[in-house]
């Protein structure tokens, strides 16, 4: 039997979703989880040019056996008009026969985005990214009012789950309260998958 891990899938164009992503898993592994990270590649307005199966630098890229077998699931992206960046969209778009098993169905899941502006659109952004966790039968978990961040940020961060603001160059670091957030829920990823194991198992 493989040993059990939240997979933190995320999309980062210039580093801080990425980041995040870290800040998750530190999260997961600080519960007693594996997590392993995985990114998607960037798609083509152009055309669907087919891209190197290993990136240059970073994660690898998933692939659907990865979100398939995981025990929770950590979905990030930053922000584009208030929605998810295309590229992980394409990626979710292509998981409909994992839909149809019903593979994912039960499954802790949370979310996490970066935006460029404080209120460039960080709640409907993650709000998206839920449906289709929740066509999948997840079950989405959020950051509580417990998280002493939640009251405390000057930046990012929501009930819906970790945000950060990058600012208008992308250069804006986390601070100690999106960092807290971010771990928050990659901790409340694994205690509630190693809890769903146990009543199972």
């Amino acid at each position: 039997m493989s040993t059990p891990y939240i997979l933190v899938l995320y999309y980062s164009r210039h580093g801080a979703t990425a980041e995040m992503a870290r800040q998750i898993a530190r999260g997961v592994e600080m519960a007693g989880l594996e997590a392993r990270l995985r990114t998607v590649p960037a798609v083509s307005a152009e055309c669907e040019a087919v891209a190197p199966t290993i990136p240059d630098a970073g994660a690898l890229y998933a692939t659907l056996e990865d979100l398939k077998n995981c025990a929770g699931l950590a979905l990030g992206s930053p922000t584009r008009f208030g929605n998810m960046a295309a590229p992980l969209k394409y990626f979710l778009d292509g998981t409909s026969g994992l839909w149809l098993t019903g593979e994912l169905v039960g499954k802790p899941a949370g979310v996490f985005t970066s935006t460029s502006s404080l209120h460039g659109g960080q709640e409907s952004t993650l709000l998206s990214m839920l449906l289709p966790l929740l066509h999948h039968g997840m079950l989405v978990l959020g950051l509580p009012y417990s998280e002493n961040g939640l009251l405390e940020t000057r930046g990012g961060g929501t009930p819906y789950g970790p945000s950060h603001h990058a600012g208008v160059d992308g250069k804006r670091l986390l601070d100690e309260h999106e960092i807290a957030l971010c771990r928050a829920l990659g901790q409340r990823l694994a205690h509630t998958a190693q809890r769903l194991e146990m009543s199972l198992g």
